[in-house]
């Protein structure tokens, strides 16, 4: 009997496979050496070049999507309030026509839409100048 006549007590075991998992063999289709070839995510992020981009809004003030003004309609105004009655920010969250936006009144703008029968008061409020116009007319003041 010589050495290579004899046999294993145990079958030999199987040497763990290259590329687990991939069906490509060694490099698992990934090429080799490189970056891209390597484990673990270390490409840089696409959302950070695009934001590099951009240009620079510095401050806390500067919102990235800045409140319009709420528009208000005339014929609104006319159904809701008194004649003579005087229209601030205040009265209008009072009657529900408003609601706080992040914690602050929104800026509103009185449009002239609708029909308006009674002279009313607008205090420090943004207005078209049709609105004030139909306002001056009836009697009204925009303050």
């Amino acid at each position: 009997m010589q050495i290579h006549d004899l046999k294993r007590k145990n079958k030999q075991k199987s040497q763990r496979q290259i590329g687990r998992g991939g069906k490509r063999g060694t490099t698992s289709g990934r090429g080799t050496k490189g970056q891209k070839a390597r484990a673990g995510r270390k490409l840089r992020p696409e959302m950070r070049d695009i934001i590099k981009k951009l240009p620079k809004l510095r401050g806390y003030k500067m919102s990235s999507n800045p409140l319009d003004a709420y528009p208000l309609s005339l014929g609104v105004l006319n159904n809701k309030f008194e004649a003579g009655e005087e229209i601030s920010l205040e009265t209008l969250k009072a009657k529900g026509l408003i609601e706080t936006r992040k914690g602050k009144l929104p800026v509103v703008k009185v449009l002239a839409n609708g029909p308006l029968a009674k002279g009313l008061i607008i205090k420090g409020l943004a207005i078209s100048a049709n609105a004030k116009a139909k306002i001056e007319k009836m009697g009204g003041q925009v303050l």
